[in-house]
């Protein structure tokens, strides 16, 4: 697909006539409207998504292909997500730029892109580091240490968590002790720079919302919460990654760590024709939401095969504000 500079995908014979978003476009008409070009202005943007009870953000590993291809720079991720999306808050994933934790020069660079570009930078999400949730009490340390240097990167960049992960090996009981440990020597070391410490349902025991409920309720810090997820709820998979074993209620999962969340991801496989995700009904997704009395960002996080990245970051999107809409 061609790459165009466009802010905003809808119809100018809708906008003008005073609709806004009252027409939803379904996966094929977001495609035609890529295409065309079709830019919208700020204002336009705002208007509309000041009606839902959320703000929208766009999650880097959205574009991870790209990212990981080397067709897209990081330092380019936030004029991306505002010029091609219309989107003015963005999630980093450490991944992109591993090695530039303690690299001022560049983290310097990250911020004034996001500043020239009017983008919101909410937080950065944190893999391969250890395990904080490691029944080996020097490895579970190291892992806490490692995250050291994302919490600085992350309060110079000005976002407000790390997402981390609660992983280890042993049994339920065994990695939630673990965890809790984990968790709280990094929460109390990440409070003093004012940041939080937040957990995404992200596979093994992290995936049972009632456990990683639990193991917040435990930690019992106000920095540390959840970053409720829309589709990781796996908790055991097959001998592939797309064969699950043992999956978690999603609805319920969401629900039970709404109460710790500081943050929301709108994970999005697939579409129907109607523009619907195929997996999560994201009407009863949001409404779970609401009910818990979240009002700040759910990112988008598209990682399907039938889209393009940007089609189905646009279809996500297009989503959200139909479904945010409905009851906003």
């Amino acid at each position: 697909m061609k790459k165009t500079r466009r802010k905003f995908l809808w119809q100018t014979g809708q906008v003008m006539a005073g609709v806004g978003l009252l027409g939803f476009y379904g996966c094929d008409t977001a495609k035609q409207v890529i295409d065309s070009g079709v830019a919208k202005t700020k204002d336009i943007y705002n208007d509309v998504t000041n009606n839902l009870f959320f703000k929208i953000s766009l999650a880097q590993w959205s574009l991870n292909k790209a990212f990981f291809g080397g067709t897209l720079d990081n330092l380019d991720f936030a004029a991306k997500a505002k010029n091609d999306f219309g989107i003015d808050a963005i999630e980093y994933v450490n991944q992109f730029f591993k090695d530039k934790a303690n690299d001022l020069s560049y983290l310097k660079q990250m911020k004034q892109r996001a500043a020239d570009n009017g983008v919101k930078s909410l937080l950065i999400m944190i893999d391969r580091e250890g395990n904080l949730g490691d029944l080996d009490d020097a490895a579970r340390m190291t892992a806490v240490e490692n995250h050291y240097k994302w919490v600085e990167a992350a309060k110079f960049l000005g976002c407000h968590s790390i997402r981390v992960n609660a992983y280890g090996e042993g049994t339920a009981e065994e990695v939630s002790t673990a965890a809790i440990d984990g968790l709280g020597r990094l929460s109390e070391y990440a409070a003093k720079e004012n940041i939080g410490v937040i957990v995404e349902n992200h596979g093994s025991y992290s995936s049972n919302g009632a456990w990683l409920a639990n193991v917040m309720k435990q930690v019992g810090q106000e920095n540390c919460g959840t970053l409720p997820d829309f589709g990781n709820f796996c908790i055991k998979r097959g001998k592939s990654w797309s064969e699950c074993l043992d999956e978690y209620d999603r609805y319920t999962g969401v629900k039970e760590m709404m109460p710790y969340a500081k943050g929301v991801s709108a994970k999005s496989h697939e579409f129907d024709a109607d523009g619907n995700e195929k997996h999560t009904d994201f009407t009863k997704m949001l409404k779970i939401v609401k009910d818990a009395g979240y009002r700040g960002y759910i990112g988008i996080e598209y990682e399907g095969q039938q889209l393009s990245a940007d089609e189905g970051i646009m279809a996500t999107k297009n989503l959200l504000m139909k479904a945010g809409k409905a009851m906003s």
